[in-house]
């Protein structure tokens, strides 16, 4: 098969260097405009329903609020989860669709079904908030600001106010977050005893405030000819003013605010505390638009703080944590590590060809098929991410494949007499079926991929892409540029002599023939490889995604429910005590009583994040510095603590869901309690609702018909005794540049007195208040902190860190457990999170390895119009699995994602010596000469090209083996597994890959009689060409 777009390309020079030139230009600018990610950008259908009633508590909001929204949601088409996190006052539930569902129409969807059911809903609870969630919504960096000079309420008004309002202005930043809850209020503090006395409700003083302290539109009038609108002021200007505000009492009387209540300029109960280095402060977090670049913004943000320090030198902002570090440090790595590998890879072709001139245009190739791909990225709305970046860094060695196949066929020409003109001619035409077979059967594998499904085929669309697109690139490079300027840069042979065959090539050609000539053996030989390499996969044990040494270790810290914040800080504070002298950590930010996932503040919970030194710059990886620091903390065991992992999971984590919670709660502490005392479990706790102490309070239904009172009367006079109002309800005070809300509520030290409470007077309709404890009954008693529910029944999960052992080991010994084993129907293991993704993976990547292997076939046999020798090219495929294996074994990896991706990659290019073997044996074949002839001087010519493209290709990769950057764990093992298939595929390819396609020819020759009597064409017939 000939291809003239190499004759083209030499004979008319100009058009060819015009369209790699205006292609060179495009990539360039490309490249500068494409933002750099830490991730590609991908949207997932998820929606969360966000429901809040003050004063709630978890069970009453299960009951009258998610079980509902939940119901409603259910019937909705596509959706994969439902989960739902209840806390004090506050419902999220999280649907979860399908990832082929669109995210605009799921949420849609679910707001309509929300819109149905409001009248279902509590009367009382704010309006719900409907969602759809980004998975690039994490924060890419976080500060904290503090000074000397100015109170946190006032710093976190400077935050709030300032930082942000400049901030958000900023080209790529979506919004601002202030970590930390500081406000500040006008509080109105009554005394409960003196309201008792007066027999007012705490109530009437709420509502009181929020009727005056506003300011109304009065309408309008015509006034001296000119119209004027009428404002009707009611706002106070002090707070003495509040002070004076006359209350009215049972006798008809009437009393000053200030006699019955402490009011001052303060600030709201504090619920979140945050500490940089053991210094208050306030923290705020940015939050990026989609598609904006990492590094941009940060380089943007901090142009911005660096003048804000500068205008107010009182106030310290310092950087707390970074993802853009990380994302900077994985590109610069990966630009380097691709530098590497070109400069190694042209050293190979350098020392296999010694030639400059051919080492040259071999070289040229690569830029030329890099660039036009930044163009492709940019047309499909790609960035420089992890994942693009790696598909680069893998191609390298691919891309300059097919310019060596043409160079060394070239030179072939060149040895043998031939000018260099006319050997591009013959060359370029002679190996252009082989360069587009290799090149072809490298996209059949990598554009499947790209449609793969599934979490892990969204990250491989852009792989896919980005391969293919790199890989065609190269492909027109060879069929134009390569052999454009060998015609033009490559000399002729000075001197005239005898075309002499290397040594090494000579031996091969002997063992070949050797090979040949006890085919049974060398068979035998092959498959006693390929079942003892099958069977060593057993050894690998199987996880996810590897840990990356991000410098970051955030650790989770527990207290027992009820446990007010100042007592969290107080233990996060000695735990950190213990880390004093560790010699890797650059910072120590705390926060005590953290954001649930139902947007309240958990007040027993806080979070440690300690920012560790580059990796270095320290002997200790992350993880064994993490070990070393459970090792500490486990002195506390009255506190619980687990480390997160980058991308704030935990190790190992297993859901479980019931609706009796009792039978749940039971069942998986005694599952827990076993796999705490395997070996390579730390840290195993149960994540489950914790009890905690609570009022509860019993209407008396009697006494309510006979007052007048009903029960949300009596829960909004204690939500506004113990909690206050919430800030969109409450009356506000005007200060000249911002308003502030006014808050009614007891004393601190009133707020938790059941003998107080019990006195309050409540308002009735149309009758006199009357105490609560005359219609209801308050007594004290336990609740669950927080409900978790999954799939519509109640969430419990086992969480924890694992030390040396994969997730899929873990898997594996919590399932050989009889407590597992013997879990009762009611209770089932939900498959959610990196459980659910590696199962995934593992099922996706079979089925898409298999789709792409029938696909090579497919191209092959319309390449070659033959059925049969095609199967001999795909034989390389099980030998290159066959020594990624061995080589994961020695390396001690494991399979997950990365090394997935390099099989991936093996898949495309293995067959590329096959085809170059069995093409050159069936054209010799053609020539008239004998099968075994034809095979020996097929080996001959290519094994010199094989061996080339081959180093060439592990050249590529030998920097990511040696990489010793932040991502070090993902890259290293997926190079070892191309590296090890590689050379299995090669060295086994030369030998046996000819061998099988004896028989699988004699078996042809065998077959086509038998065929042949079930058709009436002859020979003859086909032998026609033209009708």
């Amino acid at each position: 098969m000939k291809l003239q777009l190499s004759s083209w390309a030499i004979t008319k020079p100009i058009p060819t260097l015009v369209i790699f030139l205006v292609l060179t230009i495009a990539g360039i600018f490309s490249f500068i405009q494409l933002p750099v990610t830490a991730n590609p950008v991908i949207t997932f259908p998820i929606v969360t329903v966000t429901i809040t009633q003050d004063g709630s508590s978890p069970t009453e909001l299960e009951n009258a609020v998610t079980k509902r929204v939940e119901r409603a949601v259910s019937g909705i088409p596509g959706i994969r989860h439902i989960t739902s996190s209840i806390s004090e006052g506050a419902s999220s539930t999280v649907i979860e669709f399908d990832l082929n569902v669109d995210a605009y129409i799921a949420t849609n969807d679910v707001r309509e079904q929300i819109v149905q059911i409001r009248g279902e809903l509590p009367q009382t609870i704010d309006e719900p908030l409907i969602s759809r969630v980004d998975v690039e919504g994490g924060a890419i960096l976080r500060y904290m600001a503090s000074s000397s000079t100015m109170s946190l309420t006032d710093l976190s008004w400077y935050v709030d106010d300032t930082i942000s309002k400049q901030l958000v202005m900023v080209s790529g930043v979506q919004k601002i977050r202030r970590l930390g809850d500081v406000e500040r209020v006008i509080r109105v503090e009554p005394d409960a005893q003196k309201l008792a006395a007066l027999q007012l409700p705490i109530t009437t003083i709420n509502e009181l405030l929020r009727g005056i302290h506003q300011n109304s539109a009065g309408g309008s009038t015509k006034y001296n000819t000119l119209q004027h609108t009428i404002r009707v002021l009611g706002e106070k200007q002090s707070v003495e003013e509040i002070k004076n505000i006359l209350l009215p009492t049972d006798n008809g009387q009437w009393i000053k605010l200030g006699e019955v209540a402490n009011i001052y300029d303060g600030q709201k109960s504090t619920k979140s505390i945050s500490q940089l280095n053991g210094n208050d402060g306030v923290g705020f977090a940015i939050y990026r638009t989609k598609g904006s670049s990492d590094t941009v913004v940060a380089d943007n943000v901090e142009k911005v703080l660096a003048q804000l320090r500068a205008t107010n030198p009182d106030i310290n902002i310092e950087l707390i944590s970074s993802t853009v570090k990380y994302t900077e440090s994985s590109y610069h790595l990966t630009i380097k590590t691709l530098i590497e590998g070109a400069f190694l890879t042209v050293i190979i072709v350098l020392f296999f060809l010694k030639s400059w001139r051919a080492t040259l245009i071999a070289a040229i190739a690569l830029p030329l098929s890099i660039l036009p791909t930044f163009l492709v990225l940019l047309l499909f709305d790609y960035s420089l991410n992890s994942i693009t970046l790696l598909a680069l860094t893998l191609v390298i060695g691919i891309l300059v494949d097919d310019a060596i196949v043409e160079i060394e066929n070239i030179q072939k020409y060149i040895e043998r007499g031939e000018r260099p003109y006319i050997s591009a001619l013959k060359a370029s035409d002679a190996i252009g079926f082989a360069i587009v077979a290799i090149t072809l059967t490298i996209v059949a594998v990598f554009l499947p991929v790209s449609f793969m499904g599934g979490f892990v085929g969204k990250y491989f669309i852009p792989f896919g892409i980005t391969v293919s697109a790199a890989v065609l690139s190269s492909l027109l490079v060879a069929r134009l540029v390569t052999p454009l300027m060998a015609a033009y840069i490559l000399l002729p042979q000075t001197k005239s002599k005898e075309h002499k065959i290397p040594r090494w090539i000579s031996k091969y050609t002997c063992f070949l023939s050797l090979t040949l000539k006890h085919r049974k053996l060398a068979l035998s030989i092959a498959l006693s490889f390929l079942i003892g390499s099958m069977a060593a996969i057993r050894l690998l044990p199987v996880g996810f995604m590897p840990e990356g040494d991000i410098s970051i270790s955030q650790i989770s810290v527990e207290l027992p429910p009820g446990s007010p914040v100042e007592q969290t800080q107080k233990e996060i504070n000695q735990l950190t005590r213990l880390l004093k002298e560790r010699t890797e950590i650059r910072s120590v930010y705390t926060i005590a009583g953290i954001a649930d996932d139902s947007d309240g503040i958990a007040q027993h919970k806080g979070e440690i994040i300690l920012t560790l030194s580059e990796p270095n710059e320290r002997v200790l990886s992350q993880k064994e510095f993490e070990q070393e620091v459970t090792t500490l903390f486990n002195q506390r065991a009255d506190i619980k603590f687990s480390f997160s992992n980058s991308s704030g999971n935990k190790d190992f984590s297993l859901v479980f869901s019931g609706n009796d919670a009792e039978e749940l709660d039971r069942e998986i502490q005694k599952l827990t309690d076993k796999i705490a005392k395997l070996s390579g479990f730390n840290n195993i706790q149960v994540v489950k609702p914790l009890l905690r102490k609570e009022l509860i309070v019993t209407p008396k239904l009697d006494n309510l018909g006979r007052t007048g009172i009903n029960v949300e009367e009596i829960a909004n006079t204690l939500r506004i005794a113990t909690m206050g109002e919430a800030n969109s309800r409450s009356a506000k005070f005007n200060l000249p540049d911002r308003q502030l809300a006014v808050q009614v509520i007891l004393p601190e030290y009133q707020q938790d007195n059941i003998e107080l409470l019990n006195n309050l007077y409540v308002n009735s309709a149309g009758q006199q208040p009357a105490p609560i404890k005359t219609v209801a009954k308050i007594d004290s008693g336990d609740g669950p902190s927080q409900i978790e529910r999954i799939n519509r029944q109640r969430k419990i999960a086992i969480e924890g860190n694992l030390d040396g052992i994969s997730l899929g080991e873990a898997i594996e010994a919590v399932m050989a457990l009889p407590e597992y084993q013997q879990l009762p129907h009611t209770v089932s293991q939900v498959e959610y999170g990196d459980t659910e993704y590696m199962h995934d993976m593992l099922m996706r990547f079979g089925s898409t390895m298999t789709f792409s292997i029938l696909l090579v076939l497919a191209i092959l046999i319309v390449l070659f119009k033959d059925f049969m020798q095609p199967v001999t090219i795909l034989v390389a495929l099980p030998f290159s699995i066959g020594g990624a294996i061995i080589a994961l074994v020695l390396y001690g990896a494991m399979i997950d994602l990365p090394v997935i991706i390099g099989i991936l990659m093996l898949m495309g290019i293995v067959t590329k010596n096959s085809i170059l073997l069995v093409e050159f044996i069936l054209e010799k074949e053609r020539a008239g000469l004998s099968r075994e002839k034809a095979i020996l001087e097929a080996g001959q010519e290519r094994v010199r090209p094989i061996i080339m493209t081959t180093f060439a290709m592990i050249a590529g990769m030998i920097p990511l083996v040696l990489t010793t950057g932040a991502d070090a764990g993902f890259r290293g093992p997926m190079a070892i597994a191309v590296i090890g298939g590689l050379i299995s595929s090669t060295l086994l390819s030369l030998l046996f890959v000819p061998v099988i396609y004896t028989f699988i020819d004699d078996f042809k020759h065998k077959l086509l009689p038998l065929l042949a009597k079930l058709t009436s064409v002859t020979q003859e017939d086909r032998n026609i060409k033209q009708w």
